[in-house]
């Protein structure tokens, strides 16, 4: 029996499985000059080793160089693996045949939403993509409408795109996407170019269409307070996974993360340095809420106690 035949049968019944299924993948940018003789390699994935189950909500962080938004453009096709293999909703990415296919599949929302949109309206951006799918005209209709519906956009369809605020755009160009009826939708720093308001306005619609439409999501951020919601967070660092967990399996390793030059939310490091101070709190805590919650019952026991106290000494004297 060819036992390296078996194993590869069985990860790529596995793989079929999964939205997402990378294993020891790898890519290296080149640089070459004039002449075309190599001056720099940079190993950009290096052994990256990740599955994401469908209709899950996954987070990836990581600082600037550590390979997150290469990864974010493998599984959308646009960049090709140089070693190892990637699989995304059942199909080979390095399969020349598959291309357009996955790019139905996992539909990509990047940074500026200004280099996604080129609609004169935004009804007619929305419809694009299914328009050149060669889907029937009334069909792309439906699918406008319902995706413009399921972002909060419906009342801005005869608008000029131009006239909208980031938020707005990066919802536009969501629904450009979910138009296409993706199993998944990759964004890569969609928040990257918002204002607080609008930050919280496109996390708010994208966790709305997972929880309704069912459709995985992969976010590519380094924006701490986006992740907390998440089913799942993946940190990179140096191409690989470095962690992997729930939030608040993730944020209760903050000295870890900040080895990793990554921040924590602001009250996730308010508990860390209380309990460090001597607190009993847990691990994890991952909003205002849940600290006030926590500390409520340590601050009435110690103000308790410090009454006995008193009550003690006023006696004895």
């Amino acid at each position: 029996m060819d036992v390296r035949r078996e194993t590869t049968g069985e990860y790529e019944r596995e793989a079929m499985t999964n939205i997402v299924d990378a294993k020891d993948l790898m890519h290296e940018y080149v640089r070459r000059d004039e002449e075309g003789n190599i001056e720099e390699t940079l190993m950009a994935l290096d052994h990256l080793n990740l599955t994401v189950k469908p209709g899950k909500f996954i987070a990836v962080l990581g600082h600037n160089g550590s390979g997150k938004s290469t990864f974010a453009k493998h599984v959308n096709a646009l960049l090709e693996p140089t070693g190892g293999s990637l699989w995304v909703n059942g199909m080979d990415v390095t399969d020349e045949e598959n291309i357009f296919a996955i790019r139905q599949s996992a539909g990509m929302v990047f940074q500026n939403p200004d280099n996604q949109i080129i609609g004169s309206i935004v009804e007619e951006d929305v419809g694009f993509g299914p328009e050149n799918m060669g889907v029937p005209t009334e069909e792309i209709w439906e699918r406008v409408d319902r995706s413009l519906e399921a972002v909060g956009m419906t009342a801005y369809r005869l608008q000029s795109p131009n006239k909208l605020s980031g938020g707005q755009k990066q919802r536009v160009a969501i629904a450009g996407v979910m138009a296409m009826k993706p199993q998944c939708i990759v964004l890569d720093e969609p928040t990257a170019m918002l204002d607080p308001n609008g930050r919280r306005e496109v996390i708010r619609t994208v966790h709305e269409l997972n929880r309704q439409e069912g459709i995985t999501v992969l976010l590519i951020t380094h924006y701490m307070e986006e992740v907390i919601d998440a089913d799942r967070v993946v940190v990179m660092d140096g191409g690989h996974v470095v962690m992997d967990g729930t939030p608040k399996e993730i944020f209760s390793r903050v000295k870890e993360l900040k080895r990793y030059r990554l921040d924590v939310p602001q009250v996730t490091e308010l508990a860390d340095e209380l309990k460090e101070a001597g607190m009993e709190l847990p691990d994890g805590i991952l909003t205002t809420e849940e600290l006030v919650k926590r500390l409520t019952p340590v601050l009435k026991g110690n103000a308790e106690e410090g009454g006995a106290s008193r009550t003690r000494r006023d006696h004895v004297d």
